[in-house]
């Protein structure tokens, strides 16, 4: 646990009371705060009973009173599509939200290494924010400085979270996933290499539009000024954000899965299946994404070209970052390869919660037996279009069904109804060379509580379709 120091002594509101919100209200309290606890559901409430944490209804006016700041867990609106009330009640009174992200970099602004702590250089923290690759990027930076060699911790968005994180040490790396939804709110952020990847629409009703929602995610380098920012530069707003960081970072890195980048400048890009550092007008490096098996896709060389960028910056040689990306594992639901029968693929994508995420596992393979479907997001799969061709056949599953159906007109598809069906008639229909794909481009709470829990029902069942045909 990392404490939060600046609140001693003072009543800090902590609303919701899942994972962020109990790891929050312990840290406070660890740093000398008094939290006062809400969740609007009885299971949080009585887990911070269980804690000892004083809880108290904050959609009501009085305890603002006396209160310095109100952290909030980063799946409740603050301002669109409406406040909290909770919120709503805390802005009224004057007193100031924040994050567990805001708390960790305070956090960090008063850290002083431990008194066995050895080490020459203070820690440095790196960020990732974008649409799609937040976690691949992530987990692949740590790998990386972890097959190197290097102390580095993985939290934010992903794994742990910040303030579980272990107290950082001299020389440590900490890499953090950032949501839009942390980004917005946190009152503080000073990362040392700051991530920018992409932006498709996504989470538009909770920032009032994607002008809204890119506003977020720059936050992140317009409140804390990283020394270096690493930009993609293959969306209009990726570009703008590089003319801006320009002026903010002492080093820009651009980055794209899309196009060469010959400047004067730095940059790291895709061409063809290799990946290409260019930097003071020549070639710096060059790696064959090949040899990197858990990274298939052109969406995943964007990714590496991320993940190498932010390495460089952070010192490590190219022969150090390619040992990293040779054996780094993948992650769970992110174009998981779970095995292959008869020359038939089962892959499983079901991070993929919108159409620019499925659209990337469509382009990373030639035939596919595609499983789709759930809570729909906005603007469907129509944006896929151009990749229908790949498609053997569809099967349809959740609330979505009919209207994919209907999206995909003359396409052969069939409506399965739940994911067991699916995945039963998908095997069945499937011919070698084909892979049978789980990118559903819809959320998951229809029929499952999470993308990882729709993934490791797609798993289980692949793996008996597996032993079904070993046996056979």
């Amino acid at each position: 646990m990392i404490p939060v120091p600046g609140y001693e002594g003072c009543r800090v509101g902590v609303l919701g009371l899942g994972r962020t919100g109990l790891s929050a209200a312990r840290a406070l309290e660890a740093g000398g705060a008094i939290p006062v606890c809400w969740d609007d559901g009885d299971a949080g409430r009585q887990a911070a009973e269980a804690e000892g944490f004083a809880v108290e209804d904050l959609n009501r006016e009085r305890p603002y009173e006396d209160m310095a700041a109100l952290i909030m867990s980063p799946g409740i609106p603050h301002l669109y599509p409406e406040p909290h009330p909770a919120a709503a009640r805390a802005m009224s009174a004057g007193v100031p939200l924040d994050n567990d992200i805001g708390l960790f970099f305070d956090a960090m602004a008063a850290w002083e290494p431990a008194e066995d702590d050895d080490g020459e250089n203070d820690p440095r923290i790196v960020c990732v924010t974008g649409s799609n690759g937040k976690s691949t990027v992530s987990a692949l930076i740590h790998h990386i400085l972890a097959k190197a060699g290097k102390g580095a911790q993985l939290g934010g968005n992903i794994g742990r979270g910040v303030l579980d994180l272990d107290p950082p040490r001299c020389d440590e790396t900490i890499v953090l996933e950032l949501s839009s939804y942390q980004t917005e709110l946190a009152r503080r952020m000073a990362p040392d290499v700051a991530l920018f990847l992409n932006l498709t629409d996504d989470h538009l009703d909770r920032h009032g539009g994607r002008g809204g929602y890119f506003a977020a995610k720059r936050r992140l380098f317009e409140a804390g000024a990283p020394e270096v920012a690493v930009i993609g530069v293959d969306e209009p707003e990726g570009l703008y954000l590089r003319d801006r960081a320009a002026a903010l970072a002492e080093r820009v890195i651009s980055i794209s899965g899309a196009r060469a980048l010959k400047g004067e400048g730095w940059s790291v890009y895709l061409k063809k299946n290799h990946l290409v550092e260019w930097r003071a007008g020549k070639q710096a490096a060059s790696f064959d994404l090949r040899d990197a098996h858990a990274l298939p896709g052109a969406h995943n060389g964007q990714n590496a070209c991320a993940a190498w960028a932010a390495c460089r910056a952070l010192g490590l040689g190219p022969r150090q970052i390619e040992a990293g990306m040779r054996s780094f594992p993948g992650l769970p639901h992110r174009l998981e390869k779970l095995g292959e029968a008869g020359g038939v693929v089962f892959v499983n994508d079901s991070k993929a919660t919108n159409a620019a995420a499925a659209g990337k596992a469509l382009a990373a393979f030639e035939r596919i037996r595609w499983i789709a479907g759930g809570q729909a997001k906005a603007g469907g799969i129509e944006p896929l279009a151009p990749l229908f061709d790949r498609v053997a056949k569809a099967y349809l599953i959740g609330d979505s069904a009919a209207g994919f159906a209907a999206t995909l007109g003359d396409i052969p598809h069939q409506i399965g109804g739940d994911l067991s069906t699916a995945t039963a008639r998908a095997a069945a229909d499937a011919k070698p060379g084909e892979t049978v794909l789980l990118a559903p481009a819809c959320a998951s709470f229809d029929q499952f509580s999470s993308f990882e829990a729709r993934g490791d029902a797609f798993r289980a069942l692949v793996a008996e379709i597996l032993r079904e045909k070993e046996t056979a």
